[in-house]
């Protein structure tokens, strides 16, 4: 049997308790907004007293900048950061990605959390805009290193500008989701991810440059 003093641990598991108001928050925040986000209704969700979440989290505040920090960073580490690294073209690998985003009627519904609370709250609280500016940077930076290394490889054309390219494709990936959930239309979004893929296509090496460029530029201008 489980002494007293286990008992209370097992059943008061702060790290748990944390983890359960975090995520309650997050889809409350997801759902209706930040600053429409019902601490009440977190609380509900959760049976967490009042006392308990202003005991891991000072402010509601405090509570935003966690779900930033820990869940909507995680979501686009595991959607986009770690499938970069992966084995294999980067034209291939991006368009890899770009197809497995959720589309599901819930997600086109409530649209990307990471550019909801971009819309929201970068206007209007700093330490918010700074916290998704890093993760929107991140994001950046992850597919323009691919490209680089695609163009290293000689798979990725190298008149491409790297960085150019990877903030055009978060664009593209955001403003099509945006569209989809003003739409509330999964064919709006499956519309986007064709023509995101078509314009991923289009950043490969011309066929000749992977084969040796200069002999086939010679035989373009006659001497060979």
């Amino acid at each position: 049997m489980l002494d007293g003093h286990k008992r209370k641990r097992r059943f008061r598991d702060p790290g748990r308790t944390r983890e359960r108001l975090l995520q309650a928050a997050f889809r409350e925040v997801h759902r209706s907004g930040f600053r429409s986000a019902g601490i009440d209704t977190i609380l509900a969700a959760t049976n967490v007293t009042k006392g308990a979440l202003y005991y891991h989290f000072d402010s509601k505040e405090a509570l935003g900048y966690a779900i930033v920090e820990e869940i909507i960073a995680k979501l686009v580490r595991d959607g986009w950061l770690r499938p970069l690294l992966s084995d294999g073209q980067p034209i291939d690998i991006l368009i890899g990605i770009v197809r497995r985003i959720p589309a599901r009627p819930e997600d086109i519904r409530a649209g990307c959390p990471l550019l909801n609370l971009a819309q929201e709250m970068s206007p209007l609280d700093e330490q918010f805009r700074k916290r998704l500016e890093r993760i929107f940077l991140s994001w950046q930076e992850g597919v323009a290193t691919l490209l680089r290394k695609g163009q290293s490889q000689g798979t990725v054309r190298r008149n491409l500008n790297p960085d150019e390219a990877a903030s055009f494709l978060i664009a593209m990936v955001e403003g099509y989701g945006s569209l989809a959930k003003n739409a509330q239309d999964a064919k709006v979004w499956e519309v986007g991810i064709r023509n995101i893929v078509e314009w991923l296509r289009s950043l490969r090496a011309p066929r000749q440059s992977r084969r040796g460029g200069r002999r086939a530029t010679n035989r373009v201008q006659g001497k060979g």
